[in-house]
């Protein structure tokens, strides 16, 4: 029964986690090995962005992962069931909803490119540190963008845009709700009840094949009264609801400190004693439980916990003065990118055999099949188990923070 139960006890129980892809990011390759890794770690959702591929590379990790779970509880990893899978949406505006974008022409010859240094998804690049058989490039990747936006403000000469885009309920209707998503998450910001509404119209017919709604939102004036109208406006809910605290957005990899707002927000939240969990993020990170547990946010062990599984998990207790989870996005993909940067190189040391065997033959690299290249196994993170067992290691390093409460709880 446990198992079935999985990811609802987790919220229930405090000790809930969640990795976030990025709202914004595309590169299926790293959505797959984030999401198999984090899954065999023992995480309970998987966000990613409102994309059918997206969606459709985040499951076939979890599929991969069911199968390598008596080797994940062999190696002591904290795999543990199927986690759910979120796609994130908007209503309007929004910093997770963005891609940068410049062109490269135009840029000054003599710029160190501080662009390119700042990115931590790599995704700026210019032609001449490129190598490889893909085409010279310079600019913005945009699949790797999740737009963080550093670049913006680095760039010497003012150069570089963000490009936002918003969820339009036609395409929530009839691209992402029919791939069988677990959960969705609405970012929101005080102010916004008539957009809010209006993509929540879209969801609603499908809301009874969720299993949990979150709505993401910033601090701002009047944030606890605004949050108590988008709970008027989606009641009654047929599953667990979750209020996203997001401190500062897309910053966990930057240092400790970036943690602080999130876990003020989310004080907050609990005081205003909404229905529902409450989870950080934005600015999470290697420091957040340890600040957390400072702060007595989190349930101890010594608590009481009801033991039925199946109790009041899709209406919480607006008493509960506990944060349920955290959701990391940043820091987590940053902890994994040495370990995913070896998987590319081995990759692209393939793309360069491809190429030198071409050049002999006689056979041009763009008469090989684009699909081979690009499916290549060496892509896939689980056909090199060494890089597999690294991947997981440091997952769990940072999963098992928060599944230590729920150790801590069977053993009390």
């Amino acid at each position: 029964m446990r198992e079935r139960y999985y990811p609802l006890n987790s919220l229930k129980e405090g000790h809930w986690f969640k990795l976030i892809c990025g709202a914004s990011f595309q590169h299926l390759p790293t959505v797959r090995n984030l999401t198999l890794a984090y899954t065999l770690a023992g995480v309970d959702c998987i966000d990613v962005a409102a994309d059918p591929a997206a969606i459709a590379a985040a499951k076939e990790a979890v599929k991969v992962a069911s199968k390598l779970k008596s080797w994940a509880k062999h190696q002591g990893f904290g795999y543990q069931a199927r986690p759910w899978i979120m796609v994130s949406i908007n209503d309007g505006e929004d910093p997770h909803f963005r891609k940068a974008e410049f062109d490269p022409a135009i840029c000054p010859t003599d710029c160190w490119r501080p662009c390119e240094k700042v990115c931590p998804a790599e995704a700026i690049v210019f032609s001449e540190n490129r190598d490889g058989v893909i085409p010279d490039y310079s600019g913005v990747i945009d699949e790797l963008c999740y737009g963080c936006g550093r670049c913006l403000s680095v760039c010497p000469n003012q150069l570089i845009q963000a490009r936002s885009y918003v969820s339009t309920p036609s395409s929530i209707a009839s691209l992402v709700l029919p791939t069988g998503v677990d959960a969705i998450e609405i970012h929101t910001q005080v102010g916004r009840e008539t957009d809010f509404q209006r993509l929540w119209k879209s969801i609603k017919p499908w809301v009874n094949q969720l299993k949990l709604i979150a709505i993401s939102c910033p601090d701002g004036e009047g944030l606890i009264e605004y949050l108590q109208s988008l709970y008027e406006i989606i009641s009654p809910l047929p599953c667990a609801l979750i209020w996203q605290t997001d401190g500062k957005p897309m910053s966990g990899d930057i240092g400790a400190g970036t943690t602080v707002a999130t876990i003020k927000l989310s004080q907050k939240v609990l005081d205003g004693g909404l229905p529902g969990y409450v989870q950080l993020a934005g600015g999470t990170n290697n420091s957040t439980i340890a600040k957390l547990m400072a702060a007595g946010l989190l349930a101890n062990k010594n608590q009481e916990q009801d033991k039925d599984p199946t109790n009041n998990l899709s209406t919480p207790i607006s008493e509960n003065k506990f944060v349920a989870g955290v959701a990391y996005g940043s820091y987590a993909r940053v902890l994994l990118s040495p370990i995913l940067e070896k998987l590319e190189k081995m990759h692209k040391s393939q793309l360069q055999a491809i190429e030198f065997a071409c050049n002999k033959t006689g056979v041009k690299v763009k008469d090989v099949n684009q699909n081979q290249i690009n499916n290549s196994q060496l892509t896939k993170l689980e056909t090199v188990p060494e890089i597999l067992s690294e991947a997981v290691s440091l997952a769990n390093s940072l999963v098992s923070q928060i599944k230590r409460l729920e150790i801590g709880k069977s053993l009390n």
